[in-house]
């Protein structure tokens, strides 16, 4: 009877010391749960405030980080930059990377301006890819004077039958010819 106590008690710490690590896992898992998360509805809010906390050449620079596919760097930048903490900095080079922000001075921070059509287009430190396609046809567009606002426009023009609208404007914020825009323009008015 001696000799099963020992393996009976070995086998009672291992039932024990699983059981703790189950239960200490659960405790990770839940409180990994609890966190709240944030809502996508503010990512393009929280992409213009952090680009506002950066300089013109900390814009530049992470825009090109984000562009060469180099996120922890881009993170590591922004950390630095700002002092936010790294939870916050991940947040917001995402955020800066699915709404790409134009670089604004502090001046001209304050109260956005409306883009007259008579005024010059403004260039961005990013270039935009717009792509459309239609069958086997596509065709893409890049500029670094469009962004999601800007095509946005375009598409509705588009969309609501001014295709010639739609194609001077596509022409006037990227270096394409109006017969290149018309063509562009005839993938995205379904």
């Amino acid at each position: 009877m001696e000799s099963l106590v020992v393996p009976v008690l070995i086998l009672l710490a291992v039932i024990a010391g699983v059981a703790l690590a189950v239960r200490a896992m659960g405790r990770r898992k839940a409180t990994r749960t609890a966190e709240p998360a944030q809502p996508a509805a503010t990512s393009a809010e929280l992409a213009r405030t952090a680009a506002a906390k950066l300089s013109e050449d900390e814009h530049r620079r992470l825009y090109a980080l984000i562009a060469q596919g180099q996120a922890m760097a881009a993170i590591k930048l922004y950390y630095e930059a700002t002092g936010d903490g790294l939870r916050a900095s991940r947040d917001a080079v995402g955020a800066l990377a699915a709404h790409p922000q134009p670089y604004r001075s502090p001046e001209v921070a304050g109260p956005e301006q409306d883009d007259d059509e008579d005024d010059e287009p403004q260039r961005f430190p990013y270039r935009y890819r717009a792509i459309a396609s239609k069958g086997d046809v596509t065709r893409e567009v890049s500029s670094n004077m469009l962004n999601d606002e800007i095509y946005g426009r375009i598409r509705t023009l588009a969309r609501n039958g001014d295709t010639e609208a739609a194609a001077t404007a596509l022409t006037r914020h990227s270096d394409i010819s109006m017969k290149q825009a018309r063509e562009f323009i005839e993938l995205l008015d379904d």
